[in-house]
């Protein structure tokens, strides 16, 4: 029996020589089980990268985007139309009575030619009647019916900053203007204009995705 044998085994087990066996690590498999890893790590971060790409294109949702940034399948925003609905009625389509609330002379007939000038129809031209004479102290205030509200003193607010509107129960469209006593003039007729256009610049209407 060789030395290498273990005690009380013999037979098939026995070990002879006197060499010792060498234990070889199976590099082989090593090497298979490190190549698979590093291929599913690589497939993996692949599809991350195309993943990614899809949801940068799309938006995240699944929708493309065009060249000029606006998904493929959004309805694009409707033109807006010089005329919208509701919209705010012309000078031309205003009448204005001016009265002077003031002391000073002379006040409600050179605002009157000026506003005619501007467009404004023009109706009665006068003194404040007593209700407002000397009673008005900003620049001005601007009467009418209670449908003035929804657009003709908002066009005629664009002649005088300042002033005010208020309401009474007169069934006509038009409106007064009682001069107050801290009016000097109708605000000038280039910042005027650029007051109405800009009141009447219809807004843009948002695209539907």
């Amino acid at each position: 029996m060789s030395m290498l044998t273990p005690p009380g085994m013999g037979g098939k087990y026995r070990i002879t020589g006197d060499v010792y066996p060498r234990m070889r690590r199976p590099h082989r498999r090593r090497r298979i089980v490190l190549g698979a890893a590093a291929a599913v790590l690589v497939l993996g971060a692949a599809g991350w990268g195309t993943f990614q790409l899809v949801d940068v294109f799309t938006g995240g949702d699944g929708r493309t985007t065009t060249a000029a940034g606006r998904r493929g399948d959004c309805k694009p925003a409707p033109k807006a139309t010089g005329q919208p609905a509701g919209a705010l009625p012309k000078p031309a389509q205003i009448t204005v009575n001016v009265y002077n609330a003031t002391p000073r002379s002379g006040l409600a007939k050179t605002t009157a030619d000026e506003l005619k000038k501007r467009g404004f129809v023009i109706g009665k031209v006068g003194n404040a009647p007593a209700a407002y004479d000397k009673k008005v102290p900003g620049t001005g205030l601007w009467l009418g019916a209670p449908g003035a509200s929804k657009g003709i003193f908002s066009v005629v607010g664009t002649q005088l900053k300042g002033a005010t509107t208020k309401v009474d129960a007169r069934t006509t469209a038009d409106v007064d203007l009682i001069i107050g006593t801290a009016f000097k003039t109708l605000d000038p007729k280039a910042a005027a204009d650029a007051a109405l256009i800009a009141l009447n610049k219809p807004k843009p209407v948002p695209g539907r995705c």
